[in-house]
């Protein structure tokens, strides 16, 4: 076999169809087209128009408030940890910081993150020493089960 040979399976690629090469084309004219009328010109796309039916964007309630100034907390599972730990991305006996989980590859790149969320999803054997922004309460209690620690920074008082 030469790489002149190769080609695409029968039926892979469908011809074009030739359009405006006479009535007897079928396509012809017109091109398929109908006549005149803005849809009958070139770099028309109506997007979302439904034939002047109201649309569904339109028919649909709007719903929820995204805000702007919301912190986003990379996630990190105790399962994903605990794999890290057995790929031997992570030394257990080093205190985890989020470099560390940086370097390990358990915080998704290519966004900014307000820091690291410790949850609890999976298991750990291991004893830990792990420094992170938040930590759910299932999270701090099972690296406190398994003997290790986790650390939180201070939290200022509730104002009230």
């Amino acid at each position: 076999m030469k790489l002149n040979e190769l080609t695409d399976r029968a039926g892979a690629r469908h011809a074009a169809k030739r359009l405006g090469r006479g009535i007897g084309s079928g396509k012809g004219k017109t091109c398929g087209r109908g006549v005149k009328g803005q849809k009958a010109r070139t770099g028309v796309a109506l997007n979302g128009f439904e034939g002047g039916q109201m649309p569904i964007y339109r028919r649909l309630p709007k719903r929820g408030f995204r805000n702007p100034f919301r912190t986003i907390y990379a996630p990190v599972n105790l399962g994903a940890l605990a794999g890290a730990i057995a790929a031997g991305r992570l030394d257990p006996a080093q205190p985890i910081g989020e470099q560390a989980l940086r370097d390990a590859g358990l915080i998704a790149k290519g966004r900014q993150w307000a820091g690291v969320s410790l949850l609890g999803g999976g298991r750990i054997e291991q004893s830990i020493r792990i420094t992170v922004d938040r930590a759910s309460k299932s999270a701090i209690a099972a690296v406190e089960a398994a003997g290790g620690s986790v650390a939180l920074p201070a939290q200022p008082p509730a104002e009230s």
